[in-house]
């Protein structure tokens, strides 16, 4: 049947429903416990009232079983005729359709293969569905119907509702560690006057009221560390930001970020602090400390290895970088090992590295690894060590080959900044759209003082995609940004024609 043909007569229902009645859009149903709660509950509990969507049924001439669900449970209700009386059994088997809201009230009890029912002694209408209940997914068109229709996916896939409650748990779980160990949560702006706090491109956009440019953030770093000079001893943040840039299964344009900074830190103790909060988020949101995945299982055990990027590189490449103290003897080791790099002939030797490394390194690395000692070349913007100066203090967490987080002991000293800074603007005016601007308003906060600080920002997205299982970020992003449908494309592979309110996640009574 065709869904404008379903459409009209669910609507028909309404009026049905109305005509017996029913209010098919009722203000409110009081219930006495959640559909999770209801699970958990004996037989013979009395009292009890549940509402959520019915999302499969099975008839039995006097005698219906189906399933309430929502996103955090599913209880097994059942309506008969000699418990509620003929004409309102009717008006339910004849008016009630899958995919409708309703409020079931009744007690407990234990049906012969012993799964747990609510009698229902009444029952309430609570909202028609007029769409019909997706009866599946097909494989080309499965991935794009899921983001588009996030809701459609939530209904009806257990292991999708599973991953956003686990995201739920992770984002808690990280933010009860951060406040055990005296962080402050904090906010600061979305649309920002200088982009800053990261080397990419931002969006742009117009505030008419001040008539001034604006750009929604890149990143929230210079306004957190505006809080550590203002006396804030420890800040985060789990900030939405923006990066006008291109998009893969591990990048988005708008992308959930955690960023925190602790005063009087550096990046050692910043790498102790992380393990230790991640170990424990991730235990407390999955029970264990051994993550399933898809390329390999991950295990957040142990203490997890601290390699310097040169001893990396030389490992996974054969290439010495202390040996390489140019980009054109780097450019030629490269060459000599037979590793091809896009553009190499108009790299310099930072971007070398990063390349280098991207390519030979960073895919290996599947178990949690701190990277760390990065050469100055590839940090022009970090902290460099006080008794190497050559590399900075500097780690990144690396799983699966993604890079999960990056953090520094921060550059705290005003003059130096300033310089950095000033580079960078000359490199954003002669094109560079990554690069720097100027930001004078955080250049005078430096210059009111900072002592030593360490942070770093994860990719909320990224970390519960590997903790999932999840290959793209958009499977762990509730409804990412995908272009404009163009006609009904996405509803024709939704939907099968010929049953009105096809069962998914069928059980037996």
């Amino acid at each position: 049947m065709a869904e404008d043909r379903i459409r009209e007569i669910k609507i028909e229902k309404i009026e049905k429903l109305r005509d017996a009645g029913h209010h098919p859009y009722p203000e409110r149903w009081e219930r006495s416990h959640t559909l999770a709660e209801a699970a958990l509950l004996p037989e013979e509990t009395p009292n009890v009232r549940v509402c959520g969507r019915i999302v499969s049924r099975r008839d039995f001439g006097k005698l219906t079983f189906f399933d309430l669900q929502d996103l955090h449970g599913r209880v097994q209700c059942s309506v008969q005729k000699d418990d509620l009386g003929a004409d309102a059994f009717k008006e339910f088997s004849k008016l009630v359709d899958i995919g409708d809201f309703v409020g079931i009230a009744g007690e407990t009890y234990l049906t012969r293969i012993g799964q747990l029912t609510v009698r229902a002694s009444e029952w309430t209408f609570l909202g028609k569905m007029l769409r019909p209940m997706p009866e599946k997914f097909h494989a080309i068109s499965d991935r794009e119907i899921r983001y588009r229709r996030r809701y459609l996916d939530l209904i009806s896939d257990q292991d999708s509702r599973n991953r956003f409650k686990l995201r739920r748990d992770f984002i808690r779980a990280l933010r009860n560690g951060l406040d055990a160990a005296q962080f402050d949560e904090v906010e600061t702006p979305v649309l920002q006057t200088k982009p800053s706090g990261a080397l990419a491109t931002p969006f742009q956009t117009h505030h008419a009221a001040l008539d001034i440019p604006v750009f929604m953030r890149i990143a929230p770093e210079t306004y957190l560390k505006r809080c550590i000079v203002a006396g804030f001893d420890r800040v985060y943040e789990f900030a939405r930001v923006f990066r006008n840039e291109g998009m893969d299964p591990s990048h988005l344009q708008d992308f959930t970020m955690l960023e925190y900074y602790a005063a009087y830190w550096n990046y050692i103790d910043n790498m102790d602090f992380t393990e230790k909060l991640l170990r424990s988020a991730i235990e407390e949101c999955t029970g264990s400390l051994v993550v399933p995945h898809v390329a390999g299982d991950v295990d957040f055990g142990g203490e997890w290895p601290r390699r310097s990027m040169t001893d990396l590189v030389l490992d996974h490449a054969g290439i010495d970088l202390a040996e390489c103290p140019h980009a054109d003897s780097l450019r030629s080791a490269i060459a000599s090992k037979g590793i091809h790099l896009d553009d190499a002939d108009h790299l310099g030797r930072g971007a070398l590295i990063d390349q280098l490394y991207k390519k030979t390194v960073r895919p290996h690395l599947k178990q949690p690894t701190f990277v760390i000692q990065h050469p100055k070349d590839l940090s022009p913007l970090a902290r460099s060590n006080d008794d190497q100066p050559e590399i900075t203090d500097r780690f990144q967490l690396v799983i699966h080959g993604w890079e999960v987080i990056n953090a520094y002991s921060e550059l705290v000293d005003p003059i130096d900044q300033r310089e950095r800074l000033e580079e960078q603007a000359r490199l954003h005016a002669d094109g560079d759209d990554e690069a720097m601007v100027m930001e004078e308003d955080y250049l005078l906060a430096m210059e009111h003082g900072m002592p030593p600080i360490s942070g770093w920002g994860m990719g909320i997205d990224r970390m519960v995609a590997l903790l999932c299982g999840a290959e793209n970020l958009r499977d762990v992003v509730l409804f990412p940004l995908l272009k404009p449908e163009e006609g009904n494309a996405v509803e024709d592979a939704i939907f099968d024609e010929g049953e009105e309110t096809p069962a998914i996640e069928g059980a037996d009574a």
